[in-house]
């Protein structure tokens, strides 16, 4: 069993934190050395390029969602990483956050290989303390999310008074009262709690989902979420787009899942990231664009209800 290379799956409703985790873990001193496998909802990529430092270890997967086409993509990447065996410490799965996280788990105990050599060491949920309320009542794979953590993160609780907190706390409690349970701003905590803990307790899940193991276990997306990219060749003028962003979030946020983008900001050798949830953006310039780059500006929307037409024409209207 040690030899097992130990295997961490990262989930989360969209927007909750999880990219803020993943770079956290990958970008502290702690001498340890990860193979990443990104999967994101939606038509362009661009989860890899917002993980910073792992340039060399992060595989992405795009068909949309992990646990469907995908698993075969999830299970060939696995089978490569064990050839590679040696080169890291352990294997993190971060999964689109429309993932019910079963049949991402289910992948390491039906799949014989994948199973001999990989041990599934914890899911880990990432919640988000202002919305979850919100997104118990309209998305269950929210609630699965959750149920089938052995560590939560309760993100955000600097957005929340003390008495929603309670609440959002005793909601997950209702669900899942077996996970430990971690309060965090900016998922801020020590990595020891998240990584290698042995947390993955198979009895508990089968008594949650009692076909777990079968293989025709199967979800269904909400249909009503939808997924939309758009690029602009070259670069964008942030006099125009930053008030754009701030208008469409604040007039159509509670529709807006999730928002996210990587900018070339006209005259600067930065790239500006932001990422956003409903009505909250938060960005910043990161790194110089790279050499071999191209200059563009990429920006996806997930959500209900939005107006794909007027979204792609007022990013268009951005650029420099």
């Amino acid at each position: 069993m040690s030899d097992k290379i130990p295997v961490t799956v990262l989930t989360g409703y969209l927007g909750a934190g999880k990219t803020t985790l993943l770079n956290r873990i990958l970008t502290e001193e702690h001498g340890k050395k990860f193979a990443v496998i990104v999967n994101e909802f939606g038509e362009a990529g661009i989860d890899g390029d917002l993980v910073v430092g792992a340039d060399e270890e992060v595989f992405e997967m795009n068909n949309g969602c992990i646990c469907c086409t995908v698993r075969g993509d999830l299970i060939r990447i696995l089978d490569g990483l064990m050839k590679r065996k040696g080169k890291f410490d352990a294997i993190i799965v971060e999964t689109t956050g429309l993932a019910d996280p079963a049949p991402v788990a289910q992948t390491f105990f039906v799949d014989q290989d994948v199973g001999d050599a990989t041990k599934l060491d914890a899911v880990v949920t990432v919640t988000d303390a202002k919305w979850l309320k919100d997104r118990l009542k309209d998305a269950p794979e929210a609630k699965n999310q959750i149920a089938f953590a052995d560590v939560i993160i309760l993100n955000k609780v600097d957005l929340v008074s003390a008495e929603e907190l309670a609440e959002v706390e005793a909601s997950i409690r209702a669900i899942n009262p077996y996970a430990k349970l971690h309060k965090t701003t900016r998922c801020e905590l020590p990595i020891t709690e998240l990584l290698d803990r042995n947390a993955f307790d198979l009895d508990r899940i089968l008594d949650i989902e009692p076909d777990f193991l079968e293989a025709g276990h199967h979800h269904h997306h909400s249909e009503e979420v939808r997924s939309m990219s758009f690029t602009i060749p070259g670069d964008v003028d942030p006099e125009k787009f930053m008030p754009w962003i701030n208008d469409i979030s604040q007039a159509q946020g509670p529709n807006i899942l999730r928002s996210k983008g990587i900018l070339a900001f006209k005259d600067e050798p930065r790239r500006f990231v932001f990422q956003g949830v409903h009505m909250i953006l938060d960005g910043d310039l990161q790194r110089d664009w790279k050499a071999e780059e191209t200059r563009q500006s990429r920006l996806v929307f997930i959500g209900r209800d939005l107006d794909e037409g007027e979204l792609r024409k007022g990013f268009m209207a951005c650029a420099a």
